[in-house]
């Protein structure tokens, strides 16, 4: 059976490996190109990003602040940043005629509010610049030539100049096998940016609530955040806990995802003035019920929790609630504690942590510092980035370097 040559194989056929492909066919349009793709599905996570909107990119135009955002990879991207940043992304959409819109936290989506508008631009893109899309092939081994390299897949052998990894979000360190065969290191996958599980909590019936502004704090660590927070039927989630949830990643999966941690419902009170409100407000509405009137500002069914919680008689007056009672009170609401045990699973994971080792990668160039030829964008890499739109804009910074320096 004969070899199929292209000149440049991109593995992957999601965000990045559709940025890499075109980019590099506009830019280098003597190259033939194609994006090898181990499913029947093309650009998945473009499609349910942002709830099927297509969270595309930042308003974080700074690159020593758009860096912030990623635990992992972020000194590494500042550099990448000067080159092609959420300004880039913008004009890149725009020459396409996509006008992207700015939500109020940041975040940019399409004007026309759906992902099949970013879909559509890329697959229409590929087609118009004869990038070949070769789905249900998996890379099972790469051979280095002296002047390119030989691909093994469960559809057929391919041979090409130049390769540019994009396949990410592996969960198995053994999914990168035929990388690791060409010399390179594998920092293990583990999940960032998922929910903390509390199995069968009496919280958890209080599904759909969220609340505006909270901190998290992981009880034996440094880490905490803070931000909206919303309970869910399996624990607690929103930005909060996921921004909590990708900077403590390997800290909380050496933890085996069992741990302790405390939220604080009112950040910006001290417990000393938690407690001063709360004895003055006893004082000022004694003849009230408890569940009638509330110094705070929370949802009816969380502030009848926390009451529950505090062992306080919903039925009784303000004046009868003890001073033991307002203490754990106070407890409860500035240092609320939780024990998180187990995870989701990993379809419910947003995004992954883990991938190539980032020493071993040029990141002028995103060349491979092992493999000559070979090139590395996306969640391949071991980057991850907080919500907001920041992946993607590594995905697509990672891939417009890749194309700008794969013909040098």
């Amino acid at each position: 059976m004969s070899k199929q040559h292209v000149n440049v194989i991109i593995i992957g056929g999601g965000a990045a490996g559709f940025f890499a492909a075109i980019n590099i066919a506009e830019l280098h349009p003597h190259l033939s190109v194609a994006i090898l793709e181990k499913t029947s599905h093309l650009l998945k996570k473009v499609k349910i990003s942002g709830g099927g909107r297509c969270n595309v990119t930042h308003t974080c135009f700074e690159p020593k602040e758009l860096s912030s955002y990623y635990p992992r990879g972020g000194k590494e991207l500042l550099g990448a940043f000067y080159q092609f940043q959420p300004l880039n992304t913008i004009e890149w959409f725009a020459s396409k005629n996509i006008e992207l819109t700015t939500e109020s936290d940041g975040r940019m989506f399409p004007v026309s509010n759906t992902s099949e508008t970013i879909v559509n631009c890329f697959l229409h893109l590929a087609k118009k610049h004869k990038i070949a899309i070769i789905t249900e092939t998996k890379v099972e081994k790469i051979l280095p030539l002296t002047n390119g390299f030989e691909l093994t897949t469960n559809n057929g052998e391919f041979t090409a100049e130049k390769i540019v990894v994009t396949a990410g979000g592996f969960n198995k360190a053994e999914q990168y096998q035929f990388l690791t065969d060409l010399g390179h290191s594998i920092q293990p996958p583990i999940p960032s940016l998922f929910t903390f599980n509390l199995p069968q909590h009496p919280i958890c019936e209080l599904q759909g609530i969220s609340v505006n502004h909270v901190a998290i704090k992981i009880k034996e660590s440094n880490y905490k955040e803070e931000g909206p927070l919303l309970i869910t039927h399996w624990g607690m989630s929103g930005p909060a806990v996921l921004k909590l949830s990708a900077w403590a990643a390997r800290f909380l999966q050496e933890k085996n995802y069992n741990f302790t941690y405390f939220v604080n419902w009112l950040p910006n009170l001290s417990a000393e003035e938690i407690t001063t409100q709360l004895t003055d407000f006893k004082t000022k509405v004694a003849t009230k019920k408890v569940s009638n009137a509330f110094p705070f500002d929370f949802p009816k069914k969380l502030t009848l929790y926390f009451l529950q919680k505090a062992t306080i008689d919903e039925n009784i007056n303000w004046g009868d609630v003890s001073k033991k009672q307002l203490h754990l009170l106070t407890n409860i609401l500035a240092a609320d504690e939780y024990f998180s045990k187990g995870k989701t699973t990993f379809k419910q994971e947003f995004v992954t942590c883990g991938g190539i080792k980032l020493n071993e990668v040029n990141f002028k160039t995103m060349e491979s510092k092992l493999q000559p030829n070979l090139f590395f964008a996306g969640e391949v890499l071991d980057i991850d980035a907080l919500t907001g739109g920041f992946n993607f804009q590594a995905a697509w910074t990672t891939a417009w370097i890749t194309a700008q320096h794969i013909n040098s």
